[in-house]
């Protein structure tokens, strides 16, 4: 019983944050599905990754709010900046998401678990051969609270964003992928330092304090670092 209460006290102080969060008042307000959208908004400007014309891959793209902030950047600016400035689109978008995804127009959607062949190969035939400037990826697993599992679960979907931007990136393309400070952070921290020429670690103001979530953002691929990456030594 006192279990119970003290759950439904966590779940009311959560929600009592969430609905006056600024960021969630700001993401209703332009028409964003989730507060998320400021997390990349912050990247980008910092780092300019985002431009008309690109193709982006959009990992771990429910609800769509990553999805939503490319497709506006890709968007002129007369087609207006509401929902999801619906109309023309100088650019291509594919998302990828093993849960439901509300259509966004020209976004190209792909539902599947990413950790399969079958969906990779439904990836990859949608990108079709062309070079990709951008992958984001949002993909976190369930977490169990044992640090030494979620850690590793966490590292793989870094690592399988990472396999995929090594076959597809431009030589000056960008991969964001979010992780966790905590066990297995440093060695992700290597295992990008091996493969990109510049790597930048971000916490962007729109992720909460409390939690421990981060973005690891690589930018221009080094010479042959689809062989480094499977020898890159990323022990303690």
């Amino acid at each position: 019983m006192k279990t119970q209460t003290k759950s439904k006290k966590v779940n009311k102080a959560w929600l009592h944050d969430h609905m006056n969060d600024p960021y969630v008042k700001q993401a209703q307000r332009e028409g964003y599905r989730a507060r998320a959208a400021y997390k990349l908004k912050e990247i980008d400007e910092a780092l300019h990754l985002l431009k008309p014309g690109q193709l982006v891959v959009d990992l771990g793209a429910t609800p769509g709010a990553w999805s939503q902030y490319v497709r506006r950047k890709f968007a002129p600016k007369e087609a207006g900046a509401g929902g999801a400035a619906a109309g023309a689109l100088n650019g291509t978008i594919i998302a990828l998401d093993v849960l439901d995804f509300e259509p966004i127009e020209g976004v190209t959607f792909i539902q599947g678990d990413l950790r399969e062949a079958e969906v990779l190969e439904r990836l990859e035939a949608a990108v079709a051969g062309r070079p990709v400037d951008v992958v984001v990826s949002d993909m976190a697993p369930n977490l169990s609270g044992i640090e030494s599992a979620d850690s590793a679960r966490i590292s793989h979907l870094v690592e399988l964003a990472l396999e995929f931007a090594q076959q597809h990136l431009t030589p000056q393309g960008a991969l964001v992928c979010k992780v966790f400070h905590g066990s297995g952070y440093s060695q992700l921290v290597k295992l990008f330092k091996v493969n990109f020429r510049v790597v930048k670690p971000i916490k962007p103001k729109a992720s909460r304090d409390k939690s421990a979530e981060t973005f690891l953002v690589g930018i221009g691929l080094k010479a042959g670092a689809a062989k480094l990456a499977g020898a890159a030594d990323v022990g303690p």
